[in-house]
C-alpha cells in the first residue's frame, strides 16, 4: 500500500520520503561547516559580515537617512537593511539551492527511486533553517530596543510565502540547468541585477517616479520580491499592518508560481535521469 501511495506524486510522495529529505538536510548542514574552526558560528557571522559591509557602503559612504522605527524612538540603517536583507538571503538561497540540487544529486535517480523534487525540497529546508537563525537574531535585537508588536507573528507566514514563490522558480531552473549549463551562469547575473532593482539597500521612496520615459518606481514596485522586502520592513521595523488585500495578492502570486513551477518540473523531470 505504501508503494502505491508514494508513486502517486505530489505532497503525499514528498511526505512519504520525508526521512530521505531529512537526511539530505542533515548532510548539507553537516558538510557546510565541516573542518571549520568556528563551525556553526559562521551561520551567524556570514550574514553579520554581509550586513556590516552594506551598512558601511550604503549607510555611511553613500548615506541616506532611514525612516523612524515603529516605536518612534530611533532610526537605524543597519536594522532597516537587515529586515529586507533576510528576505533576500532566503530568496537567493532557495533559488540557487533548488537549481543546483537536482544536478548535484540527480545522478542517483538512475540507481534508486526517489521523488526528483526531493533534493530541491531538502535545499529549501536547509535555507529555511538558516533564515530562522537570521530572523531570530533580528527580532531579538528589535525586541531589546522595544521595537516589537504583534506584527512579528505574521513574519513567518511571509517567509513561507516567499519560500513557495522561490521554490517554484528554482524547480523550473533546476530542469533547465540540467539541460543547458548556461542557465546557472545566466541566473547568477540575473540575481545580481535583481538585487539592485529591489528596494533592499535603499527605500522605494528613493526611486524617482519617472526616468528615461518610464514609470520606474511603479515598475520596481510591481516586482514581487519588492513586495516581500517592503512587507518584511513594515512588519518588523515599522510595526505596520500591510493590509489583507496586499497579503492576499502576495499569497495568490506565491501559490501560482509555486504550483506552476512544480507542474512544469513534474512534466519535464520524467526522463531527467537519462539526461543526468
Amino acid at each position: 500500500m505504501r508503494v502505491d501511495l508514494t508513486r502517486r506524486g505530489g505532497v503525499l510522495e514528498i511526505w512519504a520520503y520525508r526521512e530521505l529529505i531529512g537526511r539530505l538536510v542533515q548532510r548539507e548542514l553537516g558538510a557546510r561547516y565541516k573542518r571549520s574552526v568556528l563551525g556553526w558560528l559562521w551561520s551567524m557571522l556570514n550574514p553579520a559580515a554581509t550586513l556590516a559591509i552594506y551598512a558601511l557602503v550604503f549607510g555611511v559612504l553613500l548615506r541616506f537617512d532611514p525612516p523612524r522605527a515603529g516605536n518612534g524612538r530611533f532610526d537605524n540603517f543597519a536594522l532597516y537593511l537587515f529586515c529586507a536583507l533576510v528576505m533576500w538571503n532566503a530568496f537567493y538561497g532557495v533559488i540557487t539551492g533548488a537549481m543546483n540540487a537536482l544536478l548535484d544529486l540527480g545522478s542517483l535517480l538512475g540507481k534508486v527511486y526517489f521523488p526528483p523534487e526531493a533534493p530541491a525540497v531538502a535545499a529549501l529546508c536547509t535555507v529555511l533553517f538558516q533564515t530562522s537563525i537570521e530572523a531570530s537574531i533580528l527580532m531579538l535585537i528589535l525586541i531589546s530596543l522595544a521595537n516589537v508588536s504583534w506584527t512579528f507573528l505574521l513574519w513567518p507566514v511571509l517567509a513561507v510565502l516567499l519560500a513557495i514563490f522561490a521554490l517554484g522558480i528554482g524547480l523550473v531552473l533546476s530542469v533547465w540547468n540540467v539541460r543547458y549549463r548556461d542557465v546557472g551562469y545566466l541566473t547568477t547575473i540575473a540575481l545580481q541585477f535583481l538585487f539592485y532593482v529591489t528596494p533592499i539597500v535603499y527605500p522605494l521612496s528613493l526611486i524617482p517616479e519617472r526616468a528615461i520615459g518610464l514609470p520606474v518606481r511603479d515598475i520596481i514596485r510591481l516586482n514581487p520580491l519588492s513586495q516581500f522586502t517592503e512587507t518584511s520592513r513594515e512588519l518588523l521595523y515599522g510595526l505596520d499592518w500591510p493590509g489583507m488585500f496586499r497579503l492576499g495578492l502576495m499569497a495568490l502570486i506565491s501559490l501560482m508560481v509555486g504550483v506552476g513551477g512544480w507542474l512544469v518540473f513534474k512534466a519535464s523531470a520524467r526522463d531527467i535521469a537519462e539526461e543526468l
